[in-house]
């Protein structure tokens, strides 16, 4: 009898984001953050909504379009085909546009009105959180599932 040989049917490693703790540790995170920045006395509250847009973008495009492999074995899963795909390629098995993925679309959206908002549209701030949009919501788009520029992350 092999102890421990039974593997689920769900990749460890990507079907934790469908329970609804995460949503509410993401959106607490994202809270923390923003809290955090406008904490600092010397940042205005446009440059605390710019800051908060711009680390989630960039932080979201590092953990979920960067970041490749399994830290958990897969092999009886998948036979190992995660091994080279981002966490983003993984969530519900590659389907695309699910509630998951919709939503994860979704926050960097609202927080791009947000901040937009509340910098009153200025010029500079527009151009940094446009920028972030672009970091957030592009690489999360359909079109671009599987697809790596410049030949950057592609093995």
């Amino acid at each position: 009898m092999q102890i421990g040989s039974l593997h689920s049917q769900k990749n460890p490693n990507a079907y934790w984001i469908n329970h609804s703790g995460f949503w509410l540790t993401y959106f607490t995170i994202i809270a923390i953050l923003h809290f955090s920045l406008m904490s600092i006395p010397f940042f205005s509250t446009a440059v605390a909504w710019t800051l908060t847009n711009a680390l989630h973008s960039f932080s979201s495009y590092l953990a979920f379009h960067f970041v490749k492999g399994a830290p958990f074995d897969t092999e009886s899963v998948d036979e190992g085909a995660m091994k080279f795909r981002t966490h983003w390629e993984q969530i519900d098995k590659g389907k695309q546009m699910t509630w998951t993925k919709k939503m994860l679309i979704v926050v960097p959206v609202i927080l791009f009105i947000l901040a937009s908002f509340y910098t009153e549209y200025a010029i500079n701030h527009s151009i940094v959180n446009m920028i972030a949009l672009l970091v957030g919501v592009l690489p999360k788009l359909p079109q671009f599932h599987l697809v790596r520029f410049f030949g950057i992350n592609e093995f």
